[in-house]
């Protein structure tokens, strides 16, 4: 059983200080997330590079945003869901499509379906999808590019996802009114 502290900028490793200054300036709080991965800075430091650099990418925020849910849905991540929910929101990301994302029905558009479809294969079939799979996702109109872009996605939400399976991270307040339990199939009759 573990027990992860979730730390504030008082009780975080020297080096986890800065971060999580950071972290309370960007935000006006510590992110419950943050806070925990701040006990191993380097974690903290590269999730945080890992963000940055993902918002740098060549795609919008709704292509962001469905990288983004379709991975914390795919790995049941309690926090995250909520947490991308509210960003969703900052975004104004139509909430069709968070509805979707977290639903897991169908999004609103083709090129969008075709994104989260390519997305659940890199992360189900870690990095070795079909060919077949790959030129559909071409064909919808993303590029080579947009590949690697979701390789970078995929790495920042496993260290988000995996921290939050591990620490069992509390949900923060401003994100609990988007609670969030991945349902489960309807067994056939």
């Amino acid at each position: 059983m573990t027990n992860f502290t979730i730390h504030t900028i008082e009780t975080a490793p020297e080096a986890g200080k800065p971060l999580l200054e950071t972290s309370l300036k960007n935000n006006g709080r510590i992110p419950g997330l943050h806070g925990t991965m701040a006990d191993a800075p380097p974690l903290l430091a590269a999730y945080n590079f890992a963000h940055q650099q993902f918002m740098a990418t060549s795609m919008t925020d709704e292509e962001k945003t469905v990288v983004w849910q379709t991975i914390n849905v795919e790995n049941n991540c309690h926090y995250c869901v909520p947490a991308h929910t509210g960003i969703a929101k900052m975004m104004k990301i139509d909430d069709a499509i968070t509805d979707a994302l977290r639903d897991e029905t169908p999004l609103p558009t083709a090129k969008l379906e075709a994104l989260r479809t390519f997305t659940l294969a890199m992360v189900r079939d870690r990095g070795f999808v079909a060919d077949a799979d790959t030129q559909a996702f071409l064909d919808a109109g993303f590029t080579e590019t947009n590949i690697l872009e979701i390789i970078l996605g995929a790495a920042q939400k496993l260290m988000s996802n995996y921290t939050n399976h591990f620490a069992k991270t509390p949900v923060d307040q401003v994100f609990q009114k988007f609670a969030w339990e991945k349902k489960t199939a309807v067994a056939a009759e």
